[in-house]
């Protein structure tokens, strides 16, 4: 029977029990209930008496004369963007990604340079020492820069002095580290991650401090914690990078001050991460000769086109199943495009073995890609090359039709501006100079162009 004031919080989705089981009921898994107190959460407001009889709010119009704070910019140009032009005073951050893909080395990064442009920086770190934070600052030629770091875990300790100093950012590293004394689960757990994130994100809106906080992430890329963080902060970014790779991708996926879906580009080096400006020189082939299976795809990601290399290998199969192996896209969307060309345009790849790649370990997600993945299968399957000037863009539905897409324009003044003279679309009316395009409204079309060099 379970205690008075007790519950049972499951350490791996969070979902509270009143009593103890063997399985937790939310996500099914074995032996993950902690036991915890029915304490407030620290920092909670009890109602005065007055603001009882009087209701408790104070209602305000959308109008106001106070003028909206400057975004902080903090020097890294690439951040920055993710952030929607800086970072907003009073904001929390949320950043996320795999161990040792960079990211103390860009949030160092940042705090340095925002140092160097005047701002107070922060550096809170509960995984490093103090002199590990300078010797890596040393290595990344950064270790003049005006930042004040401090290794703790004790919230208790962090909130009165980030209370009592003046702070433009503080960052926090990271925030499955932190222990509040106020509950007795230990750090990392559902309990003490939720209150801790709940407590630098209310000292964040009263102080107006912009706050920054690295969360660990699952085996399956989810961050740790209690889904309820991700609702709590007003940014959530994820540091991305394939292994092998120098590439690294800051992406968002949720911010209230700005787009989502907004990337930046970095190369990590020996000396630390560099900004990528052009990203699209990066992803695509150096080769002069366009092998078959190759086509280059005009995305968007975010607010910045894109260009990539999608590579795709059609061979005979050597066992009874073949096999379909994705890498950098929809697994279920390169299913249904065979299907389409093989119900559509006759092309047959049950007993072939079929491989996509996208170069340069970039991950797509916008259906655009479609006529792209296509036309790199019909090239390897056909074994004919497309152009080597040509860029493909196009959403191709479950009947063979290719369907236009959003901001066509922007894709081919990028494609322009890297050299690209020919075009591979649906019907569009935007126009680029230099760049001729050949449209196709029907699948079809394009296995006939592209099979017979047509373009």
């Amino acid at each position: 029977m379970a205690k008075d004031g007790a519950i049972y919080v499951c350490q791996s989705c969070g979902t509270v029990h009143g009593k103890w089981a063997g399985q937790c009921s939310g996500c099914n898994q074995w032996n993950v209930l902690v036991e915890e107190s029915r304490a407030a959460p620290p920092g909670a407001i009890k109602p005065t008496a007055a603001a009882s009889r009087r209701g408790g709010l104070n209602f305000e119009t959308l109008q106001s004369d106070t003028p909206e704070p400057p975004r902080i910019l903090t020097g890294v140009a690439e951040f920055d963007r993710v952030c929607g032009g800086g970072v907003v005073p009073g904001s929390a951050i949320l950043l996320s990604g795999d161990p040792g893909v960079g990211k103390s080395t860009l949030l160092l990064e940042v705090c340095a340079k925002a140092g160097l442009r005047g701002a107070r920086v922060a550096y809170i770190s509960g995984e490093e020492a103090v002199e590990q934070i300078r010797a890596r600052a040393k290595r990344m030629g950064l270790a003049d820069a005006p930042v004040e770091l401090a290794a703790a875990t004790a919230l208790r300790d962090i909130l009165s002095t980030l209370k009592r100093e003046r702070f433009d950012i503080v960052i926090v590293d990271s925030i499955q580290t932190l222990w509040s004394d106020v509950h007795e689960s230990g750090p990392g757990s559902i309990t003490q991650v939720r209150a801790c994130a709940g407590e630098m994100v209310r000292l964040a809106k009263a102080q107006g401090v912009a706050v920054i906080l690295v969360g660990h992430v699952t085996k399956d890329g989810q961050v740790a914690g209690p889904r309820v963080v991700e609702h709590m902060v007003d940014a959530v970014m994820s540091f991305e990078g394939e292994r092998g790779y120098p590439f690294r991708i800051l992406r968002a996926g949720k911010n209230r001050f700005g787009a989502t879906d907004e990337i930046g580009v970095f190369e990590m080096g020996d000396s630390g991460l560099r900004e990528v400006a052009n990203p699209s020189a990066l992803f695509l082939g150096e080769g002069k000769d366009r092998a078959p299976g190759a086509a280059v795809f005009a995305g968007i990601e975010g607010s910045r086109p894109v260009l990539v290399e999608i590579q795709a290998l059609v061979a005979p199969s050597a066992y009874g199943t073949p096999r379909r192996a994705v890498v950098g896209w929809d697994g279920g969307r390169l299913a249904m495009l065979l299907a389409v060309l093989e119900a559509r345009c006759g092309l047959g790849f049950g007993d072939k073995d079929v491989y996509l790649n996208v170069a340069g370990g970039l991950r797509i997600n916008e259906p655009a890609a479609d006529l792209a993945a296509a036309a790199a299968l019909i090239s390897s399957a056909l074994d004919k090359p497309l152009p080597q000037g040509c860029v493909v863009f196009g959403e191709i539905g479950l009947s063979g039709e290719v369907r236009a897409v959003g901001r066509a324009e922007a894709r081919l003044r990028e494609a322009q501006k890297l050299g690209f003279d020919q075009a591979l679309s649906p019907p569009v009316t935007a126009k680029a100079n230099g760049v001729a395009i050949t449209t196709v409204s029907r699948l079809t079309e394009a296995v006939d162009r592209i099979s017979q060099n047509r373009y």
